[in-house]
């Protein structure tokens, strides 16, 4: 999963250049081709050939953001039961988990299509297809990360030292998912609806109760995840196609798909919601407020993606919709959720 930048231009599904490049997002790479050929590095990536830069442009560092506020979004709603628990080491460690977690998912998937990504015009400038990383450097990295993420998971709590290998074995299950189910999407969310939940246990130590109190957060994230999901597919429609691979686009097309992610934001919306209406956890105003936010930044995605049915697709659109709104989406919750616990505390 990873977005890529663009300028208004358009390209078909297999992500072929037509015309000039596109402009990178700021600070976080330039389109994959330009109209004279010249090859350029993809979106949400870094410059320079340092180990350091190859690695977080590897696993797209950036795309941290999407995930990381409904962590902390974890850590406040902890808060509330176990207040005292929520410690400077607590968070550091569950920041170490949490990235460590990320980078062992996101270069294990790497390592799995590089096969793929090679053949696949907006990906074979990847690390791995394009030699900048050997596959020996990527497994080590990636074992590396596993085994900080056990451990940082065993400095929290025992019950997230038990869970940290199933939670790993789940967000590196997701894939293998594009190569026999359309609905690989939900798979990846239920790997992002990971990160609240497990911010919440990294705190408390202990379960919600009732217990599907944490579900339903997840929920919310799986929903949203999906969504957004289905969308960044668009552009691979037609090379998923040609290559055996799932996704919604591919099985329904892209007009339904489109249907089925405006669907899934709906159920995240009402699956936030419902943390409210059923009371699981002492939300107030300022969190409703933030849920009013964020279904304002999803009809927004949804009408910037609006007709992406035909042949051809604005990579632009697809930037804004995939990465910069759903950036938007989870720091504005997160941002709506501090100020209503810091509002219950004064």
């Amino acid at each position: 999963m990873s977005g890529t930048p663009g300028s208004g231009r358009r390209r078909d599904f297999t992500g072929e250049a037509r015309g000039a490049g596109q402009a990178g997002a700021r600070g976080a790479g330039k389109a994959r081709a330009r109209g004279d050929g010249v090859r350029v590095r993809e979106g949400q990536t870094f410059e320079g050939e340092s180990l350091i830069a190859r690695y977080s442009s590897f696993v797209k560092l950036p795309h941290t953001l999407f995930a990381l506020p409904f962590a902390g979004i974890g850590v406040v709603l902890a808060s509330y039961r176990s207040p005292e628990r929520l410690t400077l080491t607590s968070v550091v460690w569950t920041l170490v988990a949490f990235t460590a977690a990320r980078y062992a998912a996101m270069g294990f998937n790497r390592i799995v299509d590089r096969a793929h990504d090679a053949m696949n015009p907006r990906t074979r400038l990847r690390e791995l297809p394009s030699g900048r990383l050997s596959v020996a450097q990527a497994v080590a990295s990636v074992i590396l990360a596993a085994a900080v993420f056990i451990g940082a998971a065993w400095m929290l709590n025992p019950l997230c030292g038990m869970l940290a290998p199933v939670a790993l074995a789940w967000v590196m299950f997701y894939s293998y998912t594009k190569r026999f189910t359309a609905w690989s999407h939900i798979v990846l969310g239920a790997s992002l609806g990971i990160a609240p939940a497990g911010a919440y246990l990294a705190v408390t130590g202990a379960w919600t109760d009732p217990w599907y109190a944490l579900p339903l957060l997840s929920a919310g994230v799986l929903f949203w995840v999906a969504g957004f999901d289905v969308i960044y597919a668009l552009q691979d429609q037609r090379f998923d196609a040609e290559q055996g691979l799932h996704s919604i686009p591919v099985r329904f097309g892209a007009e339904r798909a489109l249907g089925l992610a405006r669907t899934l934001h709906g159920l995240s919306l009402v699956g936030f919601a419902a943390l409210v209406a059923l009371a699981l956890f002492p939300l107030g105003p300022l969190f409703v407020a933030g849920l009013v936010v964020m279904a304002g930044l999803l009809v927004y995605e949804h009408f910037i993606v609006r007709g992406a049915t035909g042949a051809s697709l604005d990579l632009g659109r697809i930037d804004r919709a995939f990465f910069r709104v759903n950036i938007a989406v989870s720091v504005s919750l997160f941002a709506f959720t501090l100020l209503d616990r810091v509002a219950a505390a004064v």
